[in-house]
């Protein structure tokens, strides 16, 4: 007997939990089970055919949002050119509305509902029995909790009784028949369900919250260390909501941090107490990294959601973890949530750019199947995509001409703010604009008047658009304030890389050999470059005045051997001319 187990993730440096997991799940059936992983970036038909000469008794698949298209047109061509091998999914993205993605996709046999570990061992243990001819040939489906399958003489779709729900630590640690974990990333899981109910999302769904027992998750934590794996991500949905279970992780991660691995968390910021602040406060710059989910600042929004969230404490958190210098945090807006019209989101932008993390990610509703928001479509005038990530069209609050404007906003603020590659620009753009909401639209605008959406554009013609923006904006900008962000720009592009060309209003470069043999004697690692304007270190998040214009050029050398763990830019120090 041989069954596949396939999951079809976003990025290749991306693994899938759920598979490996299910693998060592198992049982006496593991050496039978056989894992294949690929990406939404492979061909179709690559996939397609590496499937085909895995020649599998039984194939499943893991379903998301990301990537069930592929696993639909992939299951069906399969099942064309292999109609006997039964095809069974799992995964949030077939767990509810299964009759009506069954009926939908026929060549489908089952679908595993929900928690899948047991599940899938006694699926093992049925295959078993027809291909290996075992002793247990009275198993049957229908003895089988937690599934969903086509009856193969009525043709009926059959449903078993709800699978009780896991003891979180009898799962089997799965990722030690890993051989090379240096160019993945390990989503892990510490905990399951969660205590909020917050509207949009499945999590709410699982009322039983559970924790794995923090020995083990201790035990699995330092194999991971010593394997030295670039980056850990725990996929438990509010990591904070357990005091002494964060603060036991925490603590372990500090006093075993090997200067490599990097984990990441998704937390409530509003929850966190002042002894976890002072805990993480002195960890290595880049040891953990927070993402925090916000969603919105429109007090009614969040009451209807369900969401609980004190904003001011949240601000008030999120300038403490910031105070440290030593923390990457990601902040989280999703556009579409009820009684969140355009002008109301506009302001929850603002007020949440204002706090300056260093990532503000815009998103938009996705109406899942199985969430009280699907459930209340109706009520909120949710018009959505039929097909995944089934994004919000337009709602009672917001219209689609308004969500094609926040988009422009979501595109200008992905390429300008979330990329890092314009921090000191966009500090400076705080000076010209009151919002930021609005300077990202009209320059979205801009940009789609111009026609250079879906072009691709280097670094340095994405300065050159933004100037180009200023100079032909409404919005009349002094000419001292374009040469100030000319020279801005230039400062961002060295912040980055060692550029290899300039851009057109940069100083040539044989103007200042001198200083270059001077001071840049270890070749790329190093780049000098003069400056009219001192531009502020990078601990202030905001510049209250703007820098003043210098007669005599200051001149800045950048350390590209000294690069910041957070986001990678160079160390700069100012230097003196002595020509």
């Amino acid at each position: 007997m041989k069954i596949l187990l396939t999951a079809i993730n976003a990025k290749y440096i991306h693994s899938n939990l759920a598979v490996y997991s299910l693998r060592a799940c198992a049982g006496e059936y593991k050496e039978s089970v056989y894992l294949a992983e690929y990406t939404i970036n492979n061909q179709k038909d690559y996939i397609l055919e590496e499937l085909y000469k895995k020649k599998p008794d039984v194939l499943c698949f893991s379903c998301y949002i990301w990537n069930l298209s592929y696993v639909e047109e992939i299951a069906r061509e399969f099942k064309k050119i292999c109609p006997d091998v039964p095809v069974w999914v799992g995964g949030p993205e077939v767990s509810y509305e299964v009759r009506t993605f069954m009926d939908a996709h026929p060549y489908i046999d089952g679908v595993m509902i929900g928690e899948g570990e047991d599940t899938f061992r006694q699926l093992c243990a049925y295959y078993d029995s027809i291909y290996d001819q075992a002793d247990n040939k009275n198993c049957s489906l229908s003895d089988i909790n937690g599934i969903a399958y086509k009856d193969k003489e009525s043709k009926k779709i059959i449903f078993t009784e709800p699978r009780s729900i896991m003891d979180m630590s009898k799962i089997p640690f799965c990722y030690d028949t890993i051989d090379d974990f240096s160019n993945r990333i390990i989503y892990y899981e510490s905990s399951r369900g969660c205590p909020f109910s917050c509207s949009y999302c499945l999590s709410s769904v699982d009322k039983s919250l559970r924790f794995r027992d923090i020995e083990l998750v201790k035990k699995e934590l330092k194999f991971f260390i010593d394997q030295k794996v670039p980056q850990i991500k725990f996929v438990d949905r509010t990591f904070n909501c357990n005091h002494a279970h964060a603060m036991e992780i925490w603590k372990f991660v500090k006093e075993n941090d090997n200067g490599v691995t990097n984990f990441h968390f998704e937390i409530s910021a509003d929850l966190l107490n002042e002894e976890e602040l002072d805990l993480i406060s002195d960890m290595r710059p880049g040891l953990i990294q927070l993402e925090i989910g916000v969603q919105s600042t429109n007090e009614v929004t969040i009451k209807e959601i369900h969401r609980t969230m004190k904003l001011e404490r949240l601000k008030e958190v999120v300038r403490l973890i910031q105070a440290g210098g030593n923390i990457h945090e990601h902040l989280d807006l999703i556009a579409g949530l009820p009684y969140e019209g355009y002008d109301s989101f506009k302001k929850s932008f603002d007020d949440i750019y204002q706090l300056h993390p260093n990532q503000l990610q815009l998103g938009f509703l996705k109406v899942l199947k199985g969430s009280y928001m699907f459930n209340h479509a109706a009520e909120y005038g949710l018009i959505y995509h039929d097909k995944p990530p089934y994004e919000v069209l337009s709602t009672k609050w917001l219209n689609f001409d308004e969500v094609i404007l926040i988009k422009r906003v979501e595109e200008m603020l992905e390429v300008y703010y979330n990329s890092g590659q314009f921090e000191i620009t966009m500090k400076l753009i705080e000076k010209i604009y009151d919002s930021m909401f609005d300077f990202f639209q009209q320059f979205g605008d801009f940009y789609e008047a111009k026609g250079y959406f879906g072009m691709s554009h280097s670094r340095i013609r994405r300065c050159e658009i933004l100037l180009e923006f200023l100079r032909e904006s409404k919005k009349a900008v002094p000419d001292e304030m374009v040469e100030m962000i000319q020279e801005s720009l230039l400062f961002d592009l060295y912040y980055r890389e060692n550029c290899k060309s300039r851009p057109k209003w940069a100083v040539d470069q044989a103007a200042f050999q001198a200083m270059t043999r001077e001071y840049c004697r270890n070749g790329k690692m190093s780049h000098i470059e003069p400056f009219h304007y001192v531009f502020p270190e990078k601990q202030k998040h905001k510049i209250e005045q703007l820098p003043k214009r210098h007669d005599n050029p200051q001149w800045a050398l950048f350390h590209y051997d000294k690069r910041d763990p957070l986001d990678n830019q160079a160390y700069v120090e100012y230097v003196s001319c002595e020509e």
